[in-house]
């Protein structure tokens, strides 16, 4: 079970409303993500393109922390917020964690009750287990040149004795430096291990 999953019940409880959260979001997809924010809100904010329009998500990729919708001041021409507030999305708290060494990748949480505001003590809470589930995805350790490098090559399609021939070492050494990746990325198989690299920009 992912780690996600394992806070799944504390963050409804926490936003009886709804909640998204998008981790690791490299380019523009998040490498993992969570959404319990009601259908027919889902279908009329992709639907109507909102997303480009949400000061919620300009707030988002401008800054780090935890705030109210109430305490976000961005213009919003289209009334994205009043929408929301229409489909029962009455009072939202949003979080956004970065972590410098990860390229830029971005996670954030938007979260939602239909009752009353979000008090500071719940806001903090969901920007610690935002944090935290940000911070459990990133490698322990970071992978060598030379780990990338054969990573790299097997994930392109190479077989070990052409990594070991490309690179002009044995294939025990090709081997030793692909179980490290896989171990360090916390991955069962190759291409397990290459796609935890590629989700995180390590490839």
């Amino acid at each position: 079970m992912s780690l996600i999953k394992r806070y799944a019940d504390r963050l409804t409880a926490l936003a009886p409303g709804g909640c998204y959260v998008a981790l690791r979001v490299g380019f523009s997809y998040p490498a993992e993500e969570f959404n319990r924010l009601p259908d027919p809100w889902v279908e009329h904010y992709t639907v109507n393109g909102l997303v480009v329009h949400d000061p919620v998500m300009k707030w988002v990729y401008a800054n780090t922390g935890v705030t109210s919708w109430d305490g976000i001041e961005i213009d919003d021409p289209r009334g994205v917020l009043h929408e929301a507030q229409r489909h029962g999305l009455r009072h939202g708290a949003v979080a956004s964690v970065i972590c410098a060494e990860e390229k830029g990748r971005r996670s954030y949480g938007n979260f939602v009750r239909p009752d009353r505001p979000f008090t500071g003590l719940e806001m903090r809470e969901l920007l610690a287990i935002l944090t935290l589930l940000h911070k459990s995805g990133a490698p322990p350790r970071r992978l060598t040149r030379a780990e990338t490098e054969a990573l790299r090559m097997q994930a392109n399609g190479m077989r070990l004795k052409e990594i070991s021939a490309e690179l002009d070492i044995s294939m025990s050494a090709v081997k030793a430096r692909l179980a490290n990746a896989k171990r360090k990325l916390g991955a069962q198989t190759p291409s397990q291990a290459a796609s935890i690299a590629r989700s995180r920009g390590v490839l």
